[in-house]
């Protein structure tokens, strides 16, 4: 009775089939569990492959995907989830390593300049004419080195986000930028103007100083004599800087945000600088929730605008 009374207060009636019920229950019982433990095999099934696939993940199989299911479920769902993931992390670390492999190139280049300059110099005796030159070669050299090691540097704080927000005129940042490059600006034969009005920035204001620097100066550099700058600060888009300038294929504009890419298209021209300035500018504007872009003037020159929040 001990064994009876539980049941029947289960819902198991023990009269006269009492024990045939009990019986038919205990196997309805035991198909249901059999049937969700295979239904959790079948749940779990793909998420250990997910599991498997991501121990396994590495530089080597980047590559790999996990295999999507036909029904349209959370597993479903988690596994695409994986997988555009994994597609993202795949094309940062290309980028990465291109970049890598090209930084490698732009530093070799004006190292085996040096080294050739100092190789000539000890070669012979060399006039004091001869050395000033060498001289002179070795200190542009340097220069660009400088420039570049500078901008891989800022390249790479900003690529990290921003350490700290706060309010920032950006109004009074480019003013104070315009300014300093106007003794630049007048031995490029190159006017330069700005329509300031009120802004206020969350940010930090070294990068920004930077992001102004970057694009006033290339402005300013890649430009004709007696061509113009032309700056604006307002609420949206934040920055306009747009510039006369030599003639430049729309379809090459994005390709002027890419690391050691200039004016001329080539990667290897080292003319200007050092081929970083659009791309801090692109990183720069990303760590404050901002975008950047650009646009050919029919007249040549380029116009970019900036927006920030």
């Amino acid at each position: 009775s001990s064994l009876v009374r539980p049941l029947h207060v289960c819902g198991f009636g023990v009269h006269h089939h009492g024990w045939a019920q009990v019986a038919l229950g205990v196997a309805i019982l035991g198909v249901g569990g059999a049937a969700c433990w295979g239904l959790g095999l079948g749940v779990l099934r793909p998420i250990r492959g997910l599991t498997a696939m991501v121990d396994r993940m590495g530089p080597q199989n980047l590559a790999e995907r996990a295999p999507v299911g036909s029904r349209s479920d959370e597993t479903t769902a988690l596994t695409q989830a994986v997988n555009q993931m994994m597609n993202r992390l795949a094309e940062g670390y290309e980028g990465q390593r291109t970049f890598a492999a090209n930084a490698s190139h732009e530093l070799r280049t004006p190292l085996a300049v040096q080294r050739t300059l100092i190789e000539v110099s000890m070669s012979a005796a060399r006039t004091p004419k001869q050395l000033e030159l060498l001289t002179e070669q070795l200190l542009a050299t340097n220069e660009r080195n400088e420039l570049l090691i500078e901008g891989l540097l800022v390249l790479s704080e900003s690529d990290r986000g921003l350490v700290s927000r706060t309010p920032q005129r950006l109004d009074a940042i480019v003013g104070s930028v315009v300014a300093a490059h106007q003794d630049l600006a007048d031995q490029a034969e190159v006017s330069v103007t700005a329509t300031l009005a009120d802004r206020l920035v969350l940010g930090e204001r070294v990068l920004l100083e930077r992001l102004v620097t970057n694009l006033v100066r290339n402005a300013v550099l890649y430009n004709v004599p007696g061509g113009e700058v032309r700056v604006a600060v307002g609420t949206s888009p934040a920055l306009v800087v747009e510039n006369s300038g030599p003639m430049i294929a729309a379809d090459s504009v994005a390709g002027l945000f890419e690391p050691f890419r200039r004016g001329s298209g080539e990667r290897t021209s080292h003319g200007k600088g050092a081929g970083l300035g659009l791309t801090i500018c692109r990183s720069i504007c990303r760590a404050h929730d901002g975008s950047i872009e650009a646009q050919a003037n029919p007249a040549g020159g380029l116009r970019v605008e900036v927006r920030m929040p």
